[in-house]
């Protein structure tokens, strides 16, 4: 049941102008005047508490902007990748918000509410069709995570698309308390060939994140309110190949990450439910198992 200080949250979300607030924090962020900057950024390390030890480096007022800071570099084997054969680790620091399968073309948001597969993909029909009936996975970043996003297993790219949209915050109220929220918020959708088949990437962007950012294109949103399409299919490119742990992505404050895969290819991990916390390269699922029909 939702209190009130819930409602007037939800509330507050719609009225509040999304994208302007967002875009001027965004150029707050990146400001690099040290007297800004650094408060930011010492408000930021004292209200969540940020773990510094683990990162490259680890004085706060170090990084030339908040933006630097947010998605700052972790040391090397801060975040131990499992290799187990036929493994998917955590894209990311966080928590599962919910995983399961993908039921009849709808996925699973919080007790009843849920939203459509090929909402979700931007209304691309086709590649929605590689997904029906199969897996899904939901990690939420909180604001004191590692904000960069890694591979959860070796993949090609194909295809993206940005798809515009609000900018909800993302959030446990917010996900019981706005119909469809992943499927309306800007997002980033990125398609990869795996050992498991299909392999969908989705970053969702939300209130005061100031962009999505990919390894391969640079700063991929905001931009235009139109859904844009980029195919990495074509003979004259060079296939862009990420290795299991290598960084994807990265947001500049926020949010989630959705990950699916297709029918009968993947097993989530039994230990994994709700809230469950997760860190990068933690193994997530294996490779569906299938039971042989006993000898006649």
């Amino acid at each position: 049941m939702k209190t009130l200080k819930d409602k007037l949250f939800i509330l507050f979300q719609h009225i509040v102008p999304q994208h302007l607030l967002s875009r001027l924090v965004g150029k707050i962020a990146d400001c690099e005047t040290p007297w800004v900057k650094n408060s930011f950024i010492k408000w930021f390390n004292k209200n969540y508490q940020i773990n510094m030890s683990e990162a490259q480096e680890e004085i706060p007022t170090n990084y030339p902007s908040f933006n630097a800071f947010f998605t700052r570099a972790l040391k090397e084997g801060a975040r131990p990748i499992d290799q187990t054969a036929g493994g998917i680790v955590s894209p990311a620091d966080g928590a599962i918000s919910q995983l399961g399968p993908i039921d009849h073309g709808r996925i699973f948001q919080a007790k009843g509410r849920g939203y459509g597969l090929t909402t979700l993909l931007g209304g691309d029909q086709d590649r929605a069709a590689d997904f029906i009936d199969g897996q899904f996975a939901t990690v939420y970043l909180s604001p004191k995570d590692y904000h960069r996003v890694h591979m959860p297993v070796t993949g090609t790219l194909t295809h993206t698309i940005y798809v515009p949209g609000d900018l909800f915050s993302v959030n446990q109220t917010t996900a019981q308390g706005v119909d469809q929220l992943f499927a309306r918020n800007e997002r980033l959708v990125a398609f990869f060939d795996t050992e498991h088949g299909p392999m969908a990437m989705i970053l969702v962007g939300a209130m005061i994140v100031a962009g999505i950012e990919t390894v391969w294109s640079g700063q991929e949103a905001p931009l235009l309110k139109q859904p844009i399409h980029k195919s990495f299919t074509k003979l004259e490119n060079t296939p862009i190949t990420l290795e299991k742990g290598e960084e994807m992505g990265r947001f500049k404050l926020g949010s989630t990450v959705i990950l699916l895969f297709g029918k009968d290819s993947i097993d989530w991990n039994e230990s994994l439910t709700a809230n469950s916390p997760v860190t990068l390269g933690e193994a997530l699922a294996h490779t569906a198992t299938t039971t042989e029909a006993p000898n006649a």
